[in-house]
């Protein structure tokens, strides 16, 4: 576990600083643990006692670039709400950015917790959703629904079908989930 503000989360912080500057200047391939350990002011050493090596490095930067950072914005209804969420979703997702950190943060996982890690994200923005619309008086389905009937063929299709791929296909599977066929 890495303390807030302590020297681990700061090393944390620099080095996924890193990495990202990186990405942008010389591309993903061409980063090297000691070109990153360079840029964030630590030793090699550092980035492989803690990560084991540059894929598992990566691999924790997707994860935390995958986490959301607000929640979903209100539109009044679980509908609108549920259909904006997962049009950004599939806009985020779908970009080359998005499937690069969705290819990192599975590749460079041994122990399997970061699908979770990611999985809890959409959960948890599903769930405040969800929850807003109880609190509203409407009927709302559960959460695995939603993640079942949403969120996993989005991601199927933008791993490995994304040929004319819109987010007018987020907008149906939505209204599929929801009961209606309109979009």
């Amino acid at each position: 576990m890495v303390r807030p503000g302590g020297r681990s989360a700061r090393v944390q912080a620099s080095v996924h600083a890193a990495v990202r500057e990186l990405a942008a200047e010389v591309g993903r391939d061409a980063m090297t643990v000691p070109l990153i350990a360079q840029r964030a002011g630590v030793t090699p050493s550092t980035i492989y006692r803690r990560w084991g090596d540059l894929q598992e490095l990566l691999s924790d930067v997707a994860v935390e670039r995958l986490r959301p950072d607000s929640v979903p914005t209100d539109h009044g209804d679980l509908r609108s709400d549920l259909a904006a969420w997962a049009e950004q979703f599939f806009d985020e997702m779908s970009s080359p950015t998005g499937r690069a950190y969705i290819r990192d943060a599975l590749l460079g996982d041994p122990d399997g917790g970061n699908p979770g890690r990611c999985s809890a994200y959409a959960a948890e923005q599903i769930g405040v959703m969800l929850t807003r619309a109880a609190e509203r008086g409407e009927e709302a389905p559960a959460v695995e629904t939603v993640i079942d009937g949403v969120v996993a063929p989005l991601m199927y299709r933008i791993l490995f079908r994304p040929h004319g791929l819109d987010a007018g296909y987020a907008r149906r599977i939505v209204a599929a989930v929801l009961g209606s066929t309109d979009s």
